[in-house]
């Protein structure tokens, strides 16, 4: 499903149910105290990444959290993993073609009260209100912040830096598809690229909106 909104040479694996599967020593660390379905969705969408790995014949590597969160992929590997309540997926690209990948899985349903206050920036809230008045059966609501998670998966790994809600700015068009421009002026450790933006598409189907984000090199 999340395949159609990722380039080709991006490998894609997801499912609908929790996997059963063993940790990594590196990952046993992160949710040694986790409860029941925070250590299932864990291992599953792990999995999901190590199935993915495996369609690039790269071998399978433990995914422990890194900075931010996101996880620490393998040296040869980009990626990016999701999951909401009854879906998981993850998606991986060998790091010699693509420079940084984010993708995000959301209910579609309405955000709850007072959340679209807090992660949007005033020409979002424009925007969504010609958006809502168009088309409503989407939850555009819902959609702006799938897509800004997926920009900050992609943008938080490249230039080692955080990225909050109020620090990018999207459009998001009726066609499937976003632009990205960055609202935040930063110095990224190392002398890393900061990218001026990105683009990104979307989709939603089977009650999930579903984002993606990715910087395909040249």
């Amino acid at each position: 499903m999340i395949e159609k909104i990722l380039p080709a040479g991006v490998a894609v694996a997801e499912t609908f149910h929790d996997l059963p599967g063993t940790p990594f020593p590196e990952e046993e660390a992160a949710i040694a105290r986790a409860v029941g379905g925070r250590r299932r969705e864990f291992i599953t969408v792990r999995a999901c990444a190590r199935r993915a790995l495996a369609d690039l014949s790269l071998p399978p590597a433990p995914l422990p959290p890194g900075a931010f969160g996101a996880p620490a992929w393998p040296d040869r590997a980009v990626g990016s993993m999701t999951h909401c309540d009854g879906y998981r997926a993850a998606a991986v690209a060998h790091r010699s073609d693509v420079r940084t990948i984010g993708i995000d899985a959301e209910p579609h349903a309405p955000l709850p009260e007072g959340v679209f206050d807090m992660i949007a920036v005033p020409g979002e809230h424009v925007r969504h209100a010609a958006l809502r008045g168009a088309e409503p059966e989407i939850h555009w609501d819902r959609l702006l912040l799938s897509a800004k998670e997926s920009v900050y998966k992609a943008w938080s790994p490249l230039t080692g830096l955080w990225l909050g809600f109020a620090e990018a700015d999207i459009v998001l068009f009726p066609d499937g598809l976003f632009s990205v421009r960055y609202l935040a002026r930063k110095r990224p450790p190392g002398g890393r690229p900061v990218p001026a933006g990105f683009s990104g598409r979307w989709l939603v189907t089977d009650g999930l909106v579903i984002t993606s984000v990715t910087d395909v090199l040249d």
